[in-house]
């Protein structure tokens, strides 16, 4: 079973998904199985993080940003050839491919089998406002 979801985002951020994936798994009344989910995107990743603590999401982005930096910096330039798109899109690429596209989450009960303070998030790496997509596949 496939489930493409419609995420909007607006700008950079980490964007909880969690219910929209539970919900898909809900429905399809599949009690034991794999969710796999993946994005449609290179600029945009997924991850699994904690969800309690908001403060966790910012020091991720910070991380992030100062492994990837946007633009030229000085002296320590970052050249990008691909600037077609904006300032923000390569390092956008980057951020993509050092994290992940998909992700395979165990169903157990009808549910996701994730734990306490995990959140599947939706980690949008460009500054405009945009619609991703994301796919939820089931198997049993």
């Amino acid at each position: 079973m496939n489930t493409e979801l419609s995420i909007a985002v607006n700008g950079q951020g980490l964007y909880e998904i969690t219910p929209d994936v539970a919900a898909v798994v809900a429905t399809s009344g599949l009690t034991d199985g794999l969710a796999t989910v993946y994005i449609r995107h290179t600029s945009a990743s997924l991850i699994i993080q904690e969800n309690a603590d908001p403060a966790v999401q910012r020091d991720l982005e910070a991380f992030l940003a100062r492994v990837v930096p946007e633009g030229d910096t000085g002296d320590d330039a970052v050249r990008y050839t691909h600037v077609e798109e904006g300032a923000d899109d390569m390092p956008a690429h980057i951020k993509s491919a050092l994290t992940q596209t998909h992700l395979s989450i165990p169903i157990m009960d009808g549910r996701l089998a994730l734990g306490t303070w995990q959140g599947v998030f939706l980690w949008e790496h460009r500054h405009r406002r945009n619609e991703r997509r994301v796919i939820v596949n089931l198997l049993s």
